[in-house]
């Protein structure tokens, strides 16, 4: 499959200009973006040839992370810590300097926690996004509720601004019976909660956003989390947790997906898309 994505990326102009109309967005939860270093993360990035990586659950501040490798050569690199050390955080490298950086989407309480980063690119805007988990309490589930609450005036506020929108990341909800392994044992757990389901209901319905994984690939058993317990991994006992979310204008513009399981960096594992937009720098 990697192949296949360094001969697009050769192969694919635009006329007679030379520019690249093949724009590489990859996603990743980390789980600690410095134990995903020490298992090969960054080499493994050089060979991708991404225009945006988006990196959530950083797990460091950004004082914690002045080694070079950190830095990727090529890339404008942007960190948003959470105020509590080595929790959340996100971050982003743009092969593209952006015209703006937004820190945080308005809401306090998870902006401090480092949950959200995006960048201005003209035309096109990349967000890496890490929504709470509520697994660990009942205290936890209900924040990451006003999370989702406040996040959807988010979405209805992006749909006014002149720029298609990629949101990457964890969105910790598997939306479909086909995006979990064990669903009928998780209906009444954290990520496949019904009010969870209902809100991707809406992200993908109601507010027009568009699964960008899903329009190519329909095939079950497509995971981008295992447990560390047991034998999920080997047995492929997995959530699709990792989406890029996209508004209606790059609905028809993917043009290859790959969930990377060759390597393991991290609990999860780096969604790769493809699409068809041309970036003039």
């Amino acid at each position: 499959m990697m192949a296949a994505f360094r001969f697009a990326r050769r192969s694919m102009t635009c006329g007679t200009s030379g520019r690249n109309r093949l724009f590489r967005v990859v996603s990743l939860n980390a789980n600690g973006i410095r134990a995903a270093a020490r298992k090969g993360f960054f080499e493994w990035l050089q060979q991708q040839d991404a225009d945006v990586v988006c990196i959530q659950e950083t797990k460091a501040q950004v004082h914690q992370l002045g080694d070079d490798t950190f830095s990727p050569a090529g890339y404008h690199c942007y960190y948003e810590d959470a105020i509590k050390k080595g929790y959340s955080g996100v971050a982003v490298y743009s092969k593209h300097k952006p015209e703006r950086v937004i820190r945080g989407y308005g809401d306090q309480e998870f902006d401090n926690e480092g949950r959200y980063l995006e960048v201005q690119l003209g035309g096109i805007s990349i967000v890496s996004l890490y929504l709470p988990s509520g697994s660990s309490s009942d205290e936890r589930q209900e924040a990451k509720f006003r999370c989702m609450d406040s996040f959807t005036q988010h979405l209805l506020n992006l749909q006014r601004r002149r720029s298609e929108y990629v949101i990457c990341g964890d969105w910790n909800i598997a939306h479909k019976e086909i995006d979990l392994k064990n669903w009928r044992a998780n209906r009444k757990n954290s990520g496949f909660l019904p009010e969870e389901r209902e809100w991707m209901d809406k992200v993908f319905g109601e507010y027009r956003y568009v699964d960008a994984f899903r329009t190519l690939e329909q095939e079950p058993d497509q995971y981008t989390w295992w447990s560390n317990r047991g034998r999920a991994w080997d047995n492929n006992v997995g959530w699709r947790l990792d989406y890029q979310v996209v508004t209606k204008g790059l609905g028809d513009k993917v043009l290859r997906t790959d969930i990377y399981k060759d390597e393991r960096f991290s609990d999860h594992a780096p969604l790769i898309m493809d699409y068809d937009w041309e970036h003039g720098d």
